[in-house]
C-alpha cells in the first residue's frame, strides 16, 4: 500500500492522543489546576491533530461529515463517532480537574473507555481489510492498542509501566512482522486465483495492461526493497521501545531524559507505522503481477 504520509500521521498521533487520556482517565498522573491543562492539551493536540491529517487523504474533505452516518456498517465512522465522544466526555472531566480542582471518578473511566475504544475502532480499519492478508490479522487491534498504551503512560510519566509496556510493545511488533510475512502466502492469494485461470496452469502476464500507472497501481502496489525493510525494522524495534525502555529503567529519571525518550519513541512509532503501509500486499497488485 502507498504510504501516504496523512494516514501515517493519522494512526501515529491519535493514537499516542488517546493512550494518553486512556491513563488520565484513571488519575493517572494525579494532577489538577495548570499541570491538568498542559496535559490535556498535549493529549488533545495529538489527537485532533491526527484526526485533522487523516481529513487530507479523502478527495473530498467537504464530505467528512457524511462519514459519520454510516456507523451501523463503516468502522471508519463508528472511529469518527467514538472520537467525538471521548473528546467532549473527556473534555468535561478535564474542566473538572482545571477549573474546579476536583475529579469525578466515573467520568473519568468513561472518558478512558471511550479513549481506548476510539483506537480499537481505528484497528478495525485495517484488521478488516481481507484484500490485505498482513492486516487481516488477529494481532493487528492487539498492536494498536498496545502502542496508544505504551505511548500513554510514557507521556503520563509512569516510568516502570511505560518501560514494560515498551519492551511488550517491541516483542508484539516483532511477532506482527513475522505473522505478517507469511499472511499473503498463507491466504492462498496467487495470480491464477486472482483471474480465475488457475485450471488452465500456470499463468503469467503478457504484457502491462496499462501504458502509465492508474488509481489502483498508485494507491494499492508498493514495493519496498526488503533489505531497506529489515534495516527500518531494526531502526524502529531499537527506538520504539528499546532505547526508551532502557533510558526509564537505567537512568536517573528527569525532564531531559524523558524527552529524550518520548522523541526517541516518536521515531520508532513513524517508522513501524511507515511499514505498516508500505510492507502491506493488496491484492490487487496479482493482477498488474507487482507482486
Amino acid at each position: 500500500m502507498h504510504p501516504a504520509p496523512s494516514v501515517i500521521v493519522f494512526t501515529s498521533l491519535s493514537g499516542l492522543g488517546f493512550g494518553l487520556m486512556f491513563w488520565m482517565g484513571f488519575g493517572v498522573p494525579d494532577v489538577f489546576g495548570w499541570t491538568a491543562f498542559w496535559m490535556y492539551f498535549v493529549a488533545y493536540a495529538l489527537a485532533v491533530g491526527g484526526l485533522i491529517a487523516s481529513t487530507l487523504h479523502l478527495g473530498n474533505p467537504q464530505r467528512a461529515i457524511k462519514a459519520f452516518s454510516q456507523w451501523r456498517t463503516s468502522w471508519l465512522s463508528r472511529e469518527g463517532v467514538a472520537a467525538v465522544l471521548t473528546l467532549l466526555v473527556v473534555a468535561a472531566y478535564a474542566i473538572e480537574l482545571i477549573f474546579f480542582q476536583s475529579r469525578y471518578p466515573l467520568l473519568g473511566w468513561i472518558g478512558s473507555l471511550l479513549a481506548i475504544a476510539t483506537v480499537f475502532t481505528t484497528s478495525k480499519i485495517y484488521n478488516q481489510l481481507k484484500t490485505v492478508p498482513r492486516w487481516n490479522l488477529p494481532l493487528t487491534p492487539l498492536l494498536f492498542l498496545t502502542y496508544a498504551l505504551a505511548g500513554g503512560a510514557l507521556l503520563a510519566g509512569q516510568v516502570l509501566t511505560a518501560a514494560v509496556l515498551l519492551l511488550v510493545l517491541t516483542g508484539l511488533q516483532m511477532v506482527a512482522w513475522q505473522m505478517g510475512d507469511k499472511a499473503f502466502a498463507n491466504a492462498g492469494h496467487s495470480i491464477e486465483t486472482a483471474t480465475g485461470l488457475g485450471h488452465l496452469g500456470k499463468v503469467r502476464q503478457l504484457e502491462n495492461a496499462h501504458s502509465s500507472p492508474n488509481y489502483l497501481m498508485k494507491e494499492m502496489v508498493y514495493v519496498v526493497a526488503r533489505k531497506h525493510a529489515q534495516k527500518l525494522r531494526a531502526i524502529a524495534l531499537v527506538t520504539l521501545g528499546l532505547l526508551p525502555a532502557a533510558i526509564l529503567l537505567f537512568l536517573p529519571f528527569n525532564h531531559a531524559l524523558a524527552l529524550v525518550a518520548v522523541a526517541s519513541h516518536l521515531i520508532g512509532v513513524f517508522t513501524a507505522r511507515w511499514l505498516f503501509f508500505a510492507e502491506a500486499e493488496h491484492v490487487v497488485g496479482l493482477y498488474y503481477d507487482k507482486r
